[in-house]
């Protein structure tokens, strides 16, 4: 059998499984497949002809990689007290630079970071302004139009952060109630598209990022921040009183997250897939992984003890960008 069947195989099995986590998921047509064997050789970009690596060209010339990150994307990527940007994405975007550094032979390759809100993060990529995306962004098909993305880093769902007493525990029941999500992301396309789709009768509402979405729903200007539940748990984390807050509902959404680059060069996307590949083949991956969400992260010291989905084992047994939705 060969690899690409046992792949497609996996695929198809994984997008069961997906299914099987209820009814009203919004999903994504698949990206196209990366090799899911270890990387092949290739030429160095060092010794590319000019023009046709326009970003590493740019990295070459100018001596540095400019990532983006974000504010309060916890834990991958976001902004402690003291202004240093941290995060698990943040540390996989830095393995990139390592490596991009050995492949243009600059041991010296320094780095720059530039805040992102969430409706600019593609905007950054296409336009130039950065050279990666580390945070927490989708991987679909829309977004596919404007940038590339490496092998996915995480697995995630959209679902619902509520106050402790409230007695909502589904989209159906926001029915008459304020909804809120960050403006720019995929969850709230899904509760936008839910809302009219099954006339709900919803008021959604659009926060600018996150930190004021959970601020929303903590001061009762809204009834649920509809997000990804990964970070729903990292920003709950790092409220004052994370006892106030709950997450509820099934999975809205089925969000595979990635590292998004620019289109424009496939031999900067061949060296990011190869070494997201090495770095999960190796352990390096789930070494970072355990220390942003089984251990102890700042500011406050608190784990968010949240154990390697099987959605991520399985695509992890066969690393790709490529996605089964």
């Amino acid at each position: 059998m060969t690899l690409s069947l046992i792949r497609s195989r996996r695929l198809a099995s994984l997008g069961l499984a997906l299914g099987a986590l209820g009814a009203g998921l919004s999903f994504v047509t698949p990206s196209s497949a990366a090799p899911a064997s270890a990387p092949a050789p290739a030429a160095s970009a060092a010794s590319a002809p000019a023009g046709e690596h326009p970003v590493l060209d740019r990295i070459k010339a100018r001596g540095y990689v400019v990532l983006a990150h974000r504010e309060a994307s916890v834990p991958f990527s976001y902004v402690l007290p003291d202004g240093h940007a941290v995060g698990y994405a943040l540390d996989l975007c830095h393995k990139i630079v390592d490596e991009i550094g050995k492949e243009l032979k600059l041991p010296n390759l320094g780095v720059k970071l530039l805040l992102v809100k969430p409706s600019e993060r593609l905007a950054v990529i296409a336009d130039g302004r950065a050279d990666f995306e580390c945070g927490s962004t989708t991987n679909n098909a829309e977004r596919r139009k404007l940038v590339a993305f490496t092998v996915h880093h995480y697995i995630t769902g959209a679902r619902f952060a509520v106050r402790v007493d409230s007695p909502i525990g589904s989209i159906e029941q926001f029915e008459g109630h304020k909804l809120v999500s960050t403006t720019g992301t995929t969850p709230l396309t899904a509760v936008e598209n839910a809302n009219r789709e099954r006339l709900l009768r919803i008021d959604v509402l659009k926060a600018p990022d996150h930190d004021r979405a959970i601020e929303m729903v903590e001061k009762g200007e809204a009834d649920g921040f509809a997000m990804d539940d990964v970070l729903l748990y990292g920003l709950i984390a790092s409220r004052p009183d994370p006892s106030k807050f709950k997450v509820v509902g099934k999975f809205l959404t089925i969000e595979p997250l990635a590292i998004s680059m620019s289109r424009s060069d496939p031999e900067l996307k061949r060296i990011a897939d190869n070494e997201m590949k090495r770095l999960i083949h190796s352990g390096e991956a789930q070494v970072l992984y355990d220390r942003w969400f089984m251990k102890p992260i700042p500011p406050k010291n608190t784990a968010l003890n949240l154990p390697m989905s099987y959605l991520l084992k399985d695509f992890w047994k066969y690393p790709s960008d490529m996605v089964p939705f």
